[in-house]
C-alpha cells in the first residue's frame, strides 16, 4: 500500500494504539492480553498477535457511506456473530434469530457503529474466541470484552488508509 496503513500497532501496557502518524488511547479487554494459543471464548481478553484487517461493518442511520479500501456493508437490525462454541457457524457472520447463541451487532449505545472485522481465530477453531474485532469507544465502558476499540471519529478517520492489506498487531510493550 502506497499511501495506506500498513500496519496498526497496539500497545497493551500503555493503552496507545499508533496508525502511521496518529497514535491515540485505545481500549483492550476487561482481563487484559493474552497469547493468542491462550486465547479462549468469553475470557475478556485481547489476544496478542498480527492480524489482518477483514470486513469493515457500518451502521447506516449513524454514518455516512466510507471512504475505505476495506471489503465493507452496511450493518442491518438482524446482524450477530456467533460465539456459540458447537455452532457449524462459530466466529462467524450471522443473522437474528438465531437458533444459537450470537452477538447482536445492531446496538444503541454506539460501540458498533463501524466494526473492523479481524482474522483472529479464521479459519474457526471452537473455543479459541470469536468477535475480536476493531470499533468505536463508548463513555462509560474503560474496556471491551476482547476487540480494541478508539474514539469513532478516529476510526472514522482512519478509514481511508485501510484495506485488507492492513494488519492489526496486538502485544505489548
Amino acid at each position: 500500500m502506497s499511501d495506506g496503513i500498513c500496519e496498526i500497532q497496539v500497545d497493551t501496557t500503555t493503552g496507545i494504539l499508533t496508525a502511521g502518524p496518529v497514535a491515540v488511547p485505545c481500549r483492550i479487554g476487561k482481563a487484559g492480553a493474552v497469547p493468542d494459543a491462550e486465547k479462549r471464548e468469553g475470557d475478556g481478553a485481547t489476544p496478542l498477535g498480527r492480524y489482518r484487517l477483514m470486513t469493515l461493518l457500518v451502521r447506516p442511520d449513524r454514518l455516512q457511506r466510507p471512504r475505505t479500501a476495506l471489503p465493507w456493508r452496511w450493518l442491518s437490525q438482524s446482524d450477530g456473530w456467533s460465539d456459540a462454541v458447537g455452532d457449524p457457524a462459530y466466529n462467524r457472520s450471522v443473522r437474528h434469530p438465531r437458533f444459537a447463541s450470537a452477538e447482536r451487532l445492531w446496538r444503541e449505545d454506539g460501540l458498533y457503529d463501524l466494526i473492523v472485522t479481524t482474522s483472529h481465530n479464521t479459519p474457526p477453531v471452537a473455543g479459541r474466541g470469536s468477535a475480536i474485532f476493531f470499533h468505536c469507544t463508548v463513555d462509560g465502558r474503560d474496556h471491551t470484552e476482547g476487540c480494541v476499540a478508539i474514539e469513532r471519529d478516529i476510526l472514522w478517520s482512519l478509514l481511508p488508509k485501510l484495506s485488507a492489506e492492513t494488519w492489526i498487531v496486538i502485544g505489548a510493550s
